[in-house]
């Protein structure tokens, strides 16, 4: 009989990975059978140790692809000062990480807390007391903690900077630094981020030691999953009209996040869609109420909310599941910032769709996003029934801008005098008071500096 080699290659499943029976115990509870490419190509690297930077794109599965290794190597302390610290840009990512925590650590004796801004540092300061092995946390409140002498550093084994592209955008580079100055200088490093930037590149070169860098789904890849698609839109209120238009005759939209710009248009777009969406319609940006926005998510999350109006942070700040469709109502002006929102949809190997809006101004940005993409995103043609307005936003109504002239007035000659007398308080007086007068207003009688009297 002949020999036929068998040819089947099998993929790699977290059995095959160099975890405890814990781990893969909660693995399996959380039907996680498979690691996800940057899972694969981070966990020996961090194992041996050397510091990492991890370029993924958001939805590729890094949370996990940096705990798993992190709690493989975790050790239990009597010292209850934290050895893993994570910092993370938001509350709600400080929320997600923790969740993640408590998942895998099911069947371990790991503490894990979360500290961020906003909210009372009393809660926080008790967390810290009863002792953590994991320490979750924005960067401002974990310095405020440090700075108060609640919290020591002493103890951290393992640094994990997640989305550290969209905390140096935000402005905490001069946080993070102080972060860094604070920490034992024998630690390892781990930076995850969804692009290489110039600032990423400065804070590499100044703390880190020669780090190995493992990319995964590159920035400028289009996403597999996703199909995308735009229209050319003449202005703010015509893209609400299109989008009420579309919400309403596709019924596959069960969860949507539309993404505007700004703050002011993300409430804008919330009044006009509220009374035709009322109890499937929720917003969330930064200046809502943390409670407020954490229960928008779980809604949303639920399947309560169907529609979800959203800031560009939030498309770094929060892990939803089954989005079926991302809108953005705008374009964005940074290409990544568009790789970030459509990257809510379209996970974990299910097919997404993300829809763009594109006025006459926008177009600019969509051709750079094309351009960092290596892709042309096909336009669909607006539907003959939708109604184009002619209404301009305060912001599109085109500015006129008056020069504005100086004209030199000829000074008037002392003859001509004007037909009336100035009044009183216009009338130009030489005010300057004498010392020697203002003593004397101030005490009654004029007072000398001090002249020695004659005589004696």
């Amino acid at each position: 009989s002949t020999f036929a080699p068998n040819f089947k290659i099998n993929k790699m499943t977290f059995e095959d990975f160099d975890l405890n029976k814990p781990l893969l115990n909660a693995l399996n509870d959380l039907g996680y059978t498979q690691p996800t490419a940057i899972q694969e190509k981070v966990y020996s690297v961090m194992m041996s140790g050397r510091d990492v930077l991890g370029i993924a794109q958001t939805g590729t599965g890094k949370t996990l692809a940096y705990l798993l290794p992190t709690l493989r190597q975790w050790k239990y302390s009597k010292d209850r000062s934290p050895q893993i610290l994570i910092l993370v840009p938001t509350r709600e990512l400080v929320v997600q990480v923790v969740t993640e925590v408590e998942k895998l650590t099911k069947y371990m004796n790991v503490v894990v807390g979360g500290v961020y801004g906003g909210t009372n540092m009393n809660t926080h300061i008790e967390l810290i007391r009863n002792g953590l092995d994991v320490l979750v946390a924005t960067p401002g409140r974990l310095l405020d903690l440090v700075l108060n002498g609640d919290l020591r550093l002493k103890m951290v084994k393992k640094l994990i900077i997640d989305e550290v592209d969209e905390m140096l955008d935000l402005g905490f580079r001069h946080q993070l630094t102080s972060v860094f100055n604070l920490l034992p200088a024998k630690r390892q490093n781990l930076m995850f981020s969804a692009t290489m930037t110039d600032k990423v590149e400065v804070l590499i070169d100044d703390y880190f030691n020669f780090p190995v860098k493992i990319e995964a789904a590159p920035t400028g890849t289009p996403l597999e999953n996703i199909i995308q698609t735009a229209y050319h839109v003449p202005n703010f209120n015509t893209k609400v009209n299109l989008l009420e238009m579309i919400l309403q005759l596709d019924a596959d939209m069960n969860k949507v996040v539309i993404f505007t710009a700004t703050k002011k248009l993300a409430d804008e777009l919330y009044e006009k869609l509220e009374t035709k969406f009322d109890d499937i319609i929720g917003i969330i940006h930064s200046n809502k109420a943390q409670n407020n926005r954490f229960e928008t998510v779980k809604r949303f999350q639920s399947g309560h909310y169907r529609i979800l109006i959203a800031t560009d942070i939030i498309a770094r700040g929060i892990d939803i599941s089954d989005v079926t469709h991302v809108i953005n109502l705008d374009t964005p002006d940074i290409p990544e910032n568009y790789m970030h929102r459509i990257g809510r949809t379209g996970r974990a190997d299910k097919k997404g769709i993300a829809i763009t809006f594109i006025t006459e101004k926008e177009r600019e940005y969509q051709a750079a996003i094309e351009e960092l993409m290596q892709y042309s995103i096909p336009i669909t043609e607006l539907p003959e029934n939708l109604e184009i307005s002619d209404v301009l936003t305060e912001d599109e109504i085109p500015q006129v801008h008056m020069k504005t002239l100086q004209i030199k007035l000829p000074k008037k000659d002392e003859g001509n005098a004007a037909f009336h007398e100035k009044s009183a308080k216009r009338q130009k007086v030489n005010n300057k008071i004498r010392r020697r007068d203002a003593m004397q207003m101030k005490y009654g009688k004029p007072q000398t500096r001090g002249a020695k009297k004659k005589g004696g």
